[in-house]
């Protein structure tokens, strides 16, 4: 059975499905065979398994109830996670979710904007754009979804056929949706441009999953860049949760070129109990690799994981300068374990890079601070963040704080509430 390695949750996954010891057997789907499977998994594979309360697992009612009692809060309040099979195997496989084919972020102001729409999606159909601010979901304010502490839910089940109403303000208008959830292809690669600035041919690329369609689909943009003899690159995560281990592998052997072939990626540092894991990853020989002097990285509090993992794996090669907003900060990875119809994904490792650095829980710090400019459409030399990255890469400096609100537009953008789990590797409804 293969090994699933996940690096993700806003962070993501690093292989795909299989339990990678022979102890975590289950021989029925009760719920309290549910329980005690998550219980004997914990207590194998956790990172942190020592600090699993003694508890009685079959008194929950159910296993994502007991995962949530044993998790180890002062670092894992998000990461491990209990999701259904046949999504997570679509995803990851497919880069494939039901749901309406939108990502949405908080405002510093309080609004909830829409991020992206994907393409041949329901909300695209529905002619939704980044930028629109909903109003109402479902018939009810967006200010009651946040007070009742349910916006989480607000959207309904990820499943085909689930339908959903939503009023949104675009401008002076308030518009009202009808949209109905089916299956959606999110593009792994949603832009591939290239820009002059400053005497450099720089190279764009909005990367949005780090899944198995990544590959085919990171070659075509490697290979249009390398094309175009670019010698910068500016890399977009600013919504990459993160996804399989062996795509931030691959991707960062592309960026890292000749200069880092055959050097250490990442290091595994699993708990005591399987210390036998432990392995070296490195950077390898790719066809399309670039030979770049620097690394733009467009990051936000929603970049996180195996879009983390790149960053932290290619400093110690070359300079990597985030412009944008702090990173998530997950330097754990999990793996996927199957149970029934579900998958648990306990953290089960750290990654380190070759200066043995990785305890990024509070994320990586922005070098240069600048918005997620909702106003301004994504792969848009205006938009506020890779107006900034053109300007690093023309300048090799920040715009100098006094000077940013005449280069940027001021509107930055949070999530609403941190994402947890599931909802942080996908990133989207």
């Amino acid at each position: 059975m293969k090994r699933s390695v996940l690096v993700f949750s806003l962070a993501g996954l690093l292989s795909l499905f299989a339990a990678p010891g022979e102890a975590q057997r289950i021989t029925s789907c009760t719920t309290a065979s549910q329980n005690l499977f998550v219980r004997d998994t914990m207590k194998d594979l956790y990172l942190w398994y020592k600090e699993i309360p003694d508890v009685n697992p079959t008194r929950y009612a159910t296993p994502e109830a007991y995962l949530e009692a044993v998790r180890y809060r002062p670092l894992d309040s998000t990461f491990s996670y209990i999701a259904d099979r046949a999504a997570s195997e679509a995803l990851f496989s497919a880069s494939q979710y039901a749901g309406f084919g939108f990502a949405s972020l908080g405002t510093a102001d309080g609004r909830l904007r829409i991020a992206q729409v994907f393409p041949g999606s329901p909300a695209a159909d529905a002619g939704l754009l980044r930028g629109d601010s909903i109003l109402e979901i479902n018939g009810r304010s967006l200010a009651d979804w946040v007070q009742s502490g349910q916006i989480g839910s607000a959207y309904g089940p990820a499943e085909a056929g689930v339908a959903g109403a939503l009023v949104i303000r675009r401008g002076e208008q308030e518009l009202r949706v009808q949209l109905v959830k089916r299956d959606v292809i999110i593009p792994t690669v949603s832009a591939t441009r290239v820009f002059e600035t400053g005497g450099r041919r720089v190279g764009y690329i909005f990367f949005r999953n780090f899944v198995e369609p990544s590959f085919d689909a990171l070659a075509a943009a490697f290979a249009a860049l390398d094309a175009a003899n670019v010698n910068e690159v500016v890399l977009d995560l600013r919504y990459n949760g993160g996804g399989l281990v062996e795509v931030a592998q691959y991707l960062g052997s592309l960026l890292g070129g000749p200069r880092t072939e055959g050097q250490v990626f990442a290091e595994y540092a699993h708990n005591d109990r399987n210390a036998f894991r432990n392995e070296v990853l490195r950077f390898q020989a790719q066809r399309g690799a670039l030979r770049l002097n620097r690394l733009v990285v467009i990051a936000t509090s929603a970049s996180a994981s195996a879009s983390e993992l790149v960053i932290n794996a290619l400093r110690p090669f070359i300079p990597v300068v985030i412009v944008g907003d702090r990173t998530y900060g997950k330097p754990v990875g999990q793996y996927a374990i199957p149970h029934c119809d579900k998958i648990i994904a306990p953290v089960s490792f750290q990654l380190r890079n070759a200066n043995g650095e990785g305890d990024y829980f509070d994320g990586l710090p922005a070098d240069c601070p600048a918005p997620d400019d909702l106003d301004a459409q994504l792969g848009d030399p205006i938009e506020g963040s890779l107006q900034e990255a053109l300007t690093v890469v023309a300048t090799g400096a920040c715009t100098p704080a006094a000077a940013a609100p005449q280069r940027a537009r001021p509107q930055s953008t949070r999530p609403a509430t941190r994402a947890t789990g599931w909802d942080a590797v996908l990133g989207a409804h």
